[in-house]
């Protein structure tokens, strides 16, 4: 049979786009002798809705958009990804499901079985969990369809413990009773910079155990902090990868389940690489899906801002792109300069505003209240928070996004100022580790120096006293980093970190300040996501706890 895999982009909530996509797929895949086309989940109101699936008027519209996508397929059959009403009085109200189209009209629906609740995921807030597994017919072959965590029964989490089994239904185990011919599933697996990795191990595994061909359709696209970078692929039942679609763009492809004999792969990126290209897609999709075109941001000299910029202009161009220069006493000449160097190279506007003046100002106004008082960090704040307001005046004025500079060390253990250098309609940054902005930063320059090197190379600072260096508040990065990446993203203990040899002191000041400010995390902009353990929906901390002690 020749299948069809349809990798598109959807925007959620968007039914007269998605569904256009979808016919539009549909119909060339009949042109090219398709007997079968294969979407991604939920495409047809995009992955996730989150709780517009508490609103019947959405769930309305979005079967509505099936049965108009379900009228054109005349000659062929397609499984459409979307919400399906439960039927029993009990339970929740909604299935996640796979919409078997023919002639027509919907043939069958086909229901997740395993529904995800961690990390970024929360899909048994809203759907109920499948008990009935049933196959397709067709052209002969016997059809077993499942959605996206339906193959991952045997994963573990990090965070439940290394736990094997986190359901106690096997999918695949029910389907494969009933001796299929080929498994289908329909994916919304978003990017993280090693998931590729673990999603071909899944698939082959899976493939291997119950020696049956699976044709996998991942979404492409961002959808606010989530990243999908496509991979759609088909694995045969020997466990090989035959057909690999492309990364972090749309693609089309017909498989045939007679005629694998010549694989077709995608050549493979190292991390950097894929990280750079989720980062640009991130960017983009968010102002192209939000109805913006046109950026701004803080540029200081220093390599957060730097590194954003380089993002910013590959996502959107140069002319869609302005940034500020806000220099104070404290900004070396050399910041100034490489942050002009660098709008030049990129062919970015700028307007330079001195700041000076303004806090002046500020220092004027509360001389009387803070009359006998030492400077200290409430004044290096009054800075950062002029910056803050000028970028938001500018984004006010001309309708554009700011962009927010932080990355995840800073805004792990708060090394960032509310409502100044905190502020932002979207984190670029925000799950990169100083340690990985300066490893991305290489990878952007290998080839020529783009970022300029002294920026990569001078000591981090925020620049807001004199002489000031991140390393005078903070373990050097190296250190910080290797800390916060074991507690964070590995939920590590603080006994852990010290029985693998880091100093305890060190450790438990790091720890404190990372729960210390979990506060300024739930203010933070939405940050693209290109690890397993993201700040924002994928890390729900209680923000007043004092744990641990």
């Amino acid at each position: 049979m020749r299948i069809a895999l349809a990798q598109l982009n959807f925007h959620v909530g968007n039914f007269p786009q998605n569904s256009a996509r979808i016919i539009a797929a549909i119909e060339k895949a009949k042109m090219e002798g398709a007997s079968l086309v294969v979407f991604s989940e939920l495409s047809v109101c995009g992955y996730y809705p989150n709780d517009l699936l508490e609103r019947l008027e959405f769930v309305t519209e979005a079967l509505a958009a099936i049965e108009m996508i379900a009228a054109s397929c005349q000659g062929i059959a397609a499984l459409v990804g979307g919400p399906s009403i439960n039927p029993s009085p009990k339970g929740k109200m909604l299935f996640n499901s796979a919409f078997f189209l023919k002639d027509g009209k919907i043939a069958s629906i086909h229901n997740k079985t395993l529904l995800p609740t961690y990390d970024v995921f929360d899909e048994y807030r809203h759907f109920e969990p499948n008990k009935e597994f049933n196959l397709i017919e067709l052209d002969g072959l016997r059809i077993a369809v499942t959605l996206c965590e339906d193959l991952w029964f045997n994963q573990k989490v990090t965070n439940n413990f290394g736990r094997e089994n986190l359901y106690e239904t096997s999918p695949m185990e029910e389907n494969c009773r009933q001796k299929p011919d080929l498994v289908v599933n329909l994916s919304a697996s978003p990017f993280s910079a090693h998931q590729e990795r673990l999603r071909k191990d899944i698939l082959v595994e899976n493939a291997l155990k119950y020696r049956v061909p699976i044709l996998y359709v991942n979404q492409i696209g961002a959808q606010t902090e989530l990243i999908f970078d496509g991979g759609s692929m088909m694995v045969n039942g020997s466990g090989q990868v035959v057909r690999e679609l492309a990364y972090f763009r749309e693609d089309f492809a017909i498989v045939d389940t007679l005629d694998s004999a010549f694989p077709e792969l995608q050549l493979q990126t190292e991390t950097c690489g894929k990280i750079y290209q989720a980062l640009v897609l991130g960017i983009s999709d968010y102002f192209r899906k939000s109805g913006f075109k046109n950026a701004t941001l803080g540029l200081s000299g220093g390599i957060d801002s730097a590194l954003t910029l380089v993002l910013a202009v590959a996502a959107l161009g140069a002319e869609h792109v302005k940034v500020l220069l806000m220099p104070s006493q404290y900004s070396s000449d050399h910041s100034v300069d490489d942050a002009v160097a660098l709008a030049n190279r990129l062919g970015v506007a700028y307007e330079m505003v001195p700041i000076q003046g303004i806090t002046k100002g500020f220092d004027q106004v509360l001389s009387t209240i803070f009359e006998g008082l030492s400077a200290d960090l409430t004044e290096e704040n009054i800075q950062a928070r002029v910056r803050g307001s000028l970028l938001m005046a500018f984004s006010n004025k001309f309708g554009c996004i700011l962009l927010n500079t932080s990355n995840k060390s800073e805004a792990a253990v708060g090394y960032g100022t509310l409502y100044g250098d905190m502020n932002g309609g979207l984190s670029v940054l925000g799950d990169l580790y100083k340690t990985e902005v300066y490893q991305l930063s290489r990878y952007i320059n290998r080839d020529e120096e783009i970022i300029p090197e002294n920026t990569i190379l001078k000591p981090p600072s925020a620049e807001l006293r004199p002489d000031q260096k991140d390393s005078d508040s903070l373990p050097e990065y190296d250190l910080l980093d290797a800390i916060l990446y074991r507690y964070i993203d590995q939920a590590r203990s603080v006994g852990d970190l010290v029985a693998e040899g880091f100093d305890e002191a060190v450790v438990r000041k790091v720890v404190g300040l990372v729960n210390r400010n979990e506060y300024k995390r739930f203010q933070a902009p939405p940050t693209l996501r290109i690890s397993s353990k993201a700040f924002g929906f994928g890390r729900k901390m209680p923000i007043v706890a004092r744990y641990p002690l």
